[in-house]
């Protein structure tokens, strides 16, 4: 790490009393001095080469301030990673990469910074990275963090997103304000909130089009008719049981007032208490091996019981500044295509410029990497300004 970069950091790593040697995580110290403000970094420390990404340069976890996305008001610190790529910064500095991650779970020690990137993930990212690209990567509020991580909140996402983008321009050398949101799954609906907070949220980010594959849209209606066709007896497990509960347990962050009972039946309450403290590998395969299916774990009230979690998966507006480039797998169990093609009819009709693309044959994960020819083609547009071709209908390709 060179030092005019040590030299810029040394005020702050005193008064946080944090060293670089060895140190994989950043603790949540008390801020520096001065004006406190989203964006600001309060603590960081190298990000150990096991949990970066191959052939990176410097790396390091922050720990920044972010707008309560629960309150709307207030600070919260939040912790996040920025990984720069091995070569000498281009002139004006490499263009930022901001990564919305996918499910991991809500407990903080699921939070992507203190954990290696998936081989998945590594690849798409590291492509990322070779493109010229330096990654900002939030593990969004209340994962890594104190509270609860609202799950699926897209204003909790997209202030954590952007506040992540602000901390690392303001003090990380050789980045440039020229930035692509880019998520999967869970951080496909992230990026796209990203996009829609962003020009009344951060109107000072020269954001320049977002990239979602597998995003989830859901309305009461639309979920309510996706439950009714998975939670069908003979259904079996879906990965959309792991994902319910996680849904019910963010509930914590809107009140107290979330009575379990009311949305799950006696055998799903215990998975329910779990989940909050299990990472998604390990609860998918308890509620596995408990037999757990949509059918015999919803009460007749889930949806009600869950409507302030429903309520804050709402998006500000579907009609976006910049364009969206969104990829689906034809056999998403996860994220079903019917949600995420509902997704690209209402940002067409609300006026975005939508670019859909549709995977024939692959599942959730594996579109994450076979959109990247694709998302290149988006992305050079875009970055360059050329004319991007809508799509509002795609075909299987």
């Amino acid at each position: 790490m060179p030092l005019p970069f040590l030299r810029k950091f040394a005020p702050l790593l005193a008064s946080t009393a944090l060293c670089f040697s060895g140190l994989a995580s950043a603790a949540h110290a008390a801020p520096s001095s001065g004006v406190q403000k989203p964006g600001t970094i309060t603590a960081l420390a190298p990000l150990a080469a096991a949990l970066s990404l191959p052939d990176a340069g410097r790396a390091l976890r922050i720990t920044y301030l972010s707008t309560n996305g629960l309150t709307g008001k207030g600070l919260v610190p939040v912790t996040a990673e920025i990984i720069l790529p091995p070569d000498p910064a281009p002139k004006g500095g490499w263009p930022i990469v901001a990564w919305a991650h996918g499910t991991v779970g809500v407990d903080d020690s699921c939070a992507p910074s203190l954990n290696p990137y998936n081989d998945r993930n590594s690849t798409y990212l590291s492509t990322w990275m070779k493109r010229g690209f330096a990654v900002v990567a939030t593990d969004y509020q209340g994962l890594g963090g104190p509270g609860t991580h609202a799950y699926l909140d897209t204003r909790v996402e997209a202030y954590s997103v952007l506040d992540s983008i602000r901390a690392a321009l303001a003090n990380v050398p050789d980045l440039q304000n020229k930035i692509m949101i880019v998520g999967q799954s869970q951080g496909g609906g992230a990026a796209v909130a990203t996009a829609a907070y962003a020009p009344t949220y951060a109107p000072e980010l020269d954001i320049r089009g977002t990239v979602a594959t597998g995003a989830p849209y859901v309305t009461p209606e639309l979920l309510g008719e996706l439950l009714k066709n998975a939670a069908q007896p003979d259904a079996g497990y879906s990965p959309l049981v792991d994902y319910v509960l996680y849904l019910a347990t963010g509930l914590a962050g809107h009140g107290p007032h979330f009575r379990p009972e009311e949305a799950f039946t006696p055998k799903a309450l215990p998975l329910y208490r779990k989940a909050a403290h299990e990472c998604l590998t390990s609860l998918s395969q308890q509620t596995q091996a408990a037999g757990l299916t949509l059918h015999n774990m919803l009460q007749p009230t889930f949806l009600k019981a869950i409507s302030p979690a429903l309520k804050g998966m709402e998006f500000p507006t579907l009609k976006l500044a910049q364009p969206l480039f969104t990829g689906t797998g034809t056999e998403d169990r996860d994220v079903p295509p019917a949600l995420q093609l509902g997704l690209v009819k209402a940002a067409c009709a609300a006026g975005s410029l939508v670019q859909a693309h549709l995977y024939k044959g692959l599942n959730h994960s594996e579109t994450v990497n076979d959109s990247l020819a694709d998302s290149a083609i988006f992305t050079n547009e875009v970055m360059t300004g050329q004319p991007v071709p809508p799509q509002c209908n795609p075909v299987p390709q």
